[in-house]
């Protein structure tokens, strides 16, 4: 039986890809909606599918080359509550990088894309790695450390 996957099932197709399978595996990928049996009205519609992804991707990818030559002019600037030697009390990670990015620049970058040999523990200033498929870019985080002891809201506590 042939079949057209419509989602991607690890080691077995990718979506969009036609392949031939046992009938009763067929049969279970097409009511599980993972499939759906090749016709030819369906391969037809799937080839088209196959076309708008592939311009979509080429889309994507032209966005996100833009994006990243934004990025290498970038300097995030992130605050953090230190001790008298310069220590942060709380490390910044590639989360609270990707958080501020957004925030700073409207660019989502996943997390797994910076590439950060271990967490930042100090004031000072770092030249951060994006890498995303074959593209890469470095933007510059600047940890400004806060050594006043009400560093949120600026006020003390109320007796």
């Amino acid at each position: 039986m042939q079949i057209i996957f419509l989602k991607d099932i690890p080691r077995i197709g990718k979506k969009y890809e036609i392949k031939e399978v046992a009938n009763g595996y067929g049969r279970h990928l097409i009511v599980q909606k993972f499939a759906e049996a090749a016709t030819k009205e369906s391969v037809a519609r799937i080839k088209e599918k196959q076309i708008i992804a592939g311009d979509l991707k080429k889309i994507h990818a032209d966005i996100l080359e833009k994006n990243l030559k934004v990025l290498s002019s970038t300097v995030i600037t992130i605050h953090g509550k230190v001790n008298e030697k310069g220590h942060l009390f709380a490390s910044i990670g590639k989360d609270e990088i990707c958080t501020e990015l957004k925030r700073v620049t409207h660019i989502v970058i996943s997390s797994d894309s910076i590439i950060l040999d271990r967490s930042i523990k100090e004031v000072g200033r770092y030249e951060i790695l994006v890498v995303v498929g074959e593209l890469r870019a470095k933007f510059i985080v600047e940890v400004v450390g806060t050594t006043r002891r009400y560093a949120l809201g600026n006020s003390k506590p109320k007796a």
